[in-house]
């Protein structure tokens, strides 16, 4: 509840200061009768007579309060807040090619990048977030959704792909990905793709399927996993080189208007998606309504009322005569 008008609220000053002038001075103005002495009186008379001045002083300060805090305008407020969220479409595009049992991240490049993408999907809440894998051919994981636990349960299961689907077709991942994004009416379509190699399989080449991609407002972040140095070892089939395409991967991101990103170690990995998590933040509209209630007549009318009756009772009641 607030007041309108507060500085009305001053006047309760002058109610402490009435009943000093009605002690020292008023009382003596009022009319009376003498009699030789109280003796012609019971005490019950007499308790009586008190007891019907202190009833009438006591309504006319509660009238007087009442009406003072009517003239402050007390009323009720109601704050309403209306939230809106720009939610983001979003699908990461993970390469399970073979060169991801690669051991230069521990304890392989694939586990180290799961273990990194599921931090970065807890932090999504609100967001519809999908799940693309690829090799040589392309496989969809998990469609956009909201149901993050459930997004986390199937990206625990993302293994490397049979040897029969071995290869890395990045450009026929990135239009996988577009046809299930294009659809989309959120205001952010973003593509996540990660890859260690060059494209090597596929219909589609990268750079073309990047612009079918800008065709649709889709921002491809890129990201290029492994260690800078020549070749890197997979357990138990022996040196492999690195063959990580740069520069296709930046003429991606640039072409979508995202951005390419370098991870040689599980740590650059973390800061590289806390970078596109901030990068990519759902932007939170918040209104305000303030509705006011009026409720200064829930203490006029009673004052009214009050004064009425009191009146009432003092000329038929109390026989007051002026």
């Amino acid at each position: 509840m607030e007041f309108q008008y507060p500085w009305y609220l001053v006047c309760f000053i002058l109610i402490p200061g009435l009943q000093l002038w009605h002690k020292k001075y008023g009382q003596f103005r009022e009319g009376t009768i003498t009699y030789s002495s109280e003796a012609f009186f019971s005490e019950s008379l007499k308790n009586s007579g008190r007891y019907r001045i202190a009833f009438l002083r006591f309504i006319h300060l509660f009238i007087l309060t009442l009406i003072v805090i009517a003239l402050a305008r007390p009323r009720l407020v109601d704050q309403l807040q209306q939230t809106s969220v720009d939610v983001i479409d979003m699908v990461l595009v993970l390469d399970i090619s073979s060169s991801m049992l690669a051991d230069d991240f521990s304890p392989n490049r694939l586990e180290v990048v799961k273990q990194t993408a599921r931090d970065f999907i807890s932090g999504r809440r609100g967001d519809r977030v999908g799940l693309l894998v690829f090799a040589g051919q392309s496989f969809i994981q998990c469609p956009l959704t909201v149901d993050l636990d459930v997004l986390q349960n199937l990206l625990k299961e993302v293994t490397i792909a049979p040897r029969d689907y071995d290869g890395t077709a990045i450009g026929m991942a990135i239009a996988n990905a577009t046809n299930r994004l294009r659809h989309s009416e959120a205001e952010s379509k973003v593509m996540i793709l990660l890859s260690d190699g060059s494209n090597n399989a596929g219909e589609i080449e990268p750079t073309t399927a990047a612009d079918l991609a800008a065709e649709f407002d889709i921002r491809i972040y890129t990201i290029g996993a492994g260690t800078n140095q020549s070749y890197t070892r997979i357990p138990g089939r022996g040196l492999i080189r690195n063959e990580i395409d740069e520069e296709t991967l930046m003429e991606i991101a640039e072409k979508t208007g995202g951005k390419y990103f370098r991870a040689t170690d599980q740590t650059a990995l973390t800061d590289i998606y806390n970078e596109i998590n901030q990068l990519e933040r759902s932007e939170i509209e918040v209104k305000e309504f303030t509705s006011h209630r009026e409720i200064y007549g829930w203490f006029l009318i009673p004052a009214f009322l009050a004064g009425l009756g009191i009146e009432t009772a003092r000329n038929f009641i109390f026989r007051n005569r002026t």
